[in-house]
């Protein structure tokens, strides 16, 4: 009896430990606050729609056109934000998990970077009067140490 509860506790603990990659931020039910994340490579921020949405690495996305939709398909790891889609510059300072204001990004290196910006506190502000490189390399560091734990 021990031997099967065991192994029943061991292949659903094997499950949840593959399910997800990645810790994202997903505030209102989806990656990026629900923001097209296709659309931010032609430097906008827009809402997705609910007609246009699909689930990738068990997250939900969604999309402000079909096309958008087709082309995250096609290609998700390319516009999944970087950081599981938390402030960037909050990664590299303070290795915390801050929520983003989608309107707030950068393309940077092909990748997408999202930002905190409310109360005067404008994080890409801070980003870019930084040395970029250096925050993106402190940031991979950190968020590879959290996703270790």
């Amino acid at each position: 009896m021990k031997t099967k509860l065991f192994s029943v506790i061991f292949f659903f603990g094997m499950i949840t430990t593959f399910a997800q990659s990645v810790d994202y931020n997903t505030k209102k039910d989806y990656v990026a606050k629900g923001y097209d994340v296709v659309a931010y490579f032609n430097n906008q921020a827009i809402e997705g729609d609910k007609a246009y949405t699909t689930t990738y690495d068990d997250v939900k996305f969604k999309f402000s056109s079909e096309k958008n939709l087709n082309t995250f398909k096609s290609n998700p790891e390319k516009y999944v934000p970087q950081y599981g889609g938390y402030c960037a510059y909050a990664i590299a300072v303070s290795g915390k998990k801050v929520d983003i204001n989608p309107k707030t990004f950068e393309i940077r290196d092909g990748k997408l970077y999202l930002f905190y910006n409310a109360w005067g506190n404008n994080t890409l502000n801070s980003w870019k009067k930084n040395n970029v490189k250096g925050l993106q390399i402190k940031a991979d560091k950190n968020w590879e140490a959290m996703n270790l734990d």
